[in-house]
């Protein structure tokens, strides 16, 4: 993981590992890491220089953007399954979406 990201530091590494915003997946005396943690890695040191933040507010800001993603999977599908429902179910669900939900941006 080290040669991957030249900016991340051995101690770095142990740090947040520690806190949790990546995990293992072996505890030899190299740890391993799947291919998803080094993306987790940049991240976590980007937000760090932006925002200064302590290794446990990383790992709570990286949790809150893996069920953002994994919200946004669900969205996909219930979107992809509604595609495939008659133009009249999906007429009778934008009519009730359109009275119980109100959206701004």
């Amino acid at each position: 993981m080290l040669a991957l990201i030249p900016e991340l530091s051995a101690d770095r590494l142990a740090a947040l590992t520690e806190a949790g915003v990546v995990r293992p997946l072996k505890a030899d005396a190299e740890p391993r890491f799947a291919d998803i943690d080094a993306a987790r890695l940049r991240l976590a040191l980007d937000l760090d220089e932006a925002f200064e933040l302590h290794d446990e507010a990383l790992r709570l800001v990286l949790s809150l953007i893996d069920q953002l993603n994994g919200m946004r999977g669900d969205m996909r599908a219930v979107l992809g399954a509604l595609a495939e429902e008659p133009p009249e179910t999906r007429a009778r669900l934008r009519e009730v979406i359109a009275r119980v939900v109100v959206i701004e941006r």
